[in-house]
């Protein structure tokens, strides 16, 4: 179920944490996997690790640099936008320009840098699908999260627009929503923040990146072909709508 093989998948910020585990899975499906990540010697090791992997060094937040990276690449079937980062933890107050500015360039102009560099391809195929990787805090809102809160809900919002666009053309764009996971994203947080998430999550733990992963395969492969437009949670029964 849920074969991939053939296909060729681009996973941003796959050098670990979620990301590395959605290769993995993807891989493990039959996928040929692109491991893209700034981290070029992050992403060299994990692609070194699997069969039918490749590095491809790429920084998400820079036009040039995406399409030149995914350039390379001769087919895309699928990509996962799953580069993030946490931000700094802190109150609104307390944040600065740069720090808006910084997480608005990897969690939502990244998004955007990535899709647009591969769609013309995908529409040209008939197919293709892409998962972007929200949270839920894009559609509850983390205090001292503001810019992480905000920049996940434009991922929702642009993966529901991006949906439609293309609906009729055989692509089918989704997200996924995780509540807390165990990745080093966790480092960027303080303890407080982590217990408050953990606390509204009904399993009482952290999620695992392979649980996340799970979900990805469904939304990469061919079986989802009447889903799209949708924001799937991976919450632990956190989210109820």
């Amino acid at each position: 179920m849920f074969d991939l093989a053939g296909q060729t998948a681009i996973v941003t910020g796959a050098a670990t944490g979620i990301g590395e585990a959605i290769a993995r899975r993807l891989a493990r499906a039959g996928a040929t996997v692109v491991i893209a990540d700034l981290d070029a010697e992050g992403a060299q090791n994990v692609a070194a690790s699997i069969e039918n992997a490749i590095a491809l060094p790429v920084d998400v937040t820079n036009f040039s640099s995406v399409t030149k990276a995914f350039d390379r690449v001769k087919r895309v079937d699928i990509l996962v936008n799953n580069a993030g980062i946490g931000g700094k933890a802190a109150p609104l107050w307390e944040q600065t320009e740069e720090d808006w500015q910084r997480i608005i360039a990897i969690n939502q102009t990244g998004v955007f840098y990535c899709c647009k560099a591969v769609i013309g391809r995908m529409r040209e195929a008939t197919y293709g699908r892409i998962v972007n990787i929200a949270s839920i805090a894009g559609k509850e809102g983390n205090p001292n999260m503001t810019g992480y809160s905000a920049t996940k809900a434009a991922v929702i919002g642009f993966t529901k627009s991006l949906a439609k666009e293309v609906a009729t053309e055989g692509i089918c764009v989704n997200a996924v929503a995780p509540a807390v996971v165990h990745t080093k994203i966790l480092d960027q947080l303080t303890p407080q923040q982590v217990d408050y998430m953990t606390q509204r999550i009904p399993m009482r733990r952290v999620g695992k990146p392979e649980e996340i992963a799970a979900v990805v395969h469904f939304l990469s492969s061919p079986d989802c072909s009447f889903v799209t437009g949708q924001c799937y949670d991976a919450s632990g029964g956190r989210a109820t709508y």
